[in-house]
């Protein structure tokens, strides 16, 4: 998947299920549209996407 982060042992991008859940569908649905994936598999990669985001450096906007 040329480096892009997947689901352990499947080639489902992390993006893609962190893409449905913000969409709005919710974790039996995402489950029935990749019947590979686990409830564990979701929570992983939700909790992958918050580490992914907690280790970048965002500048503060001050106002003069």
């Amino acid at each position: 998947m040329a480096g892009v982060p997947c689901i352990k042992g499947l080639r489902i991008p992390v993006a893609t299920v962190v893409g449905m859940f913000a969409e709005g569908m919710r974790e039996d649905e995402i489950l029935q549209a990749f019947p590979d994936l686990e409830l564990e598999d979701i929570r992983e990669a939700l909790h992958y996407a918050a580490a992914a985001v907690a280790e970048r450096e965002l500048p503060l906007l001050i106002n003069p």
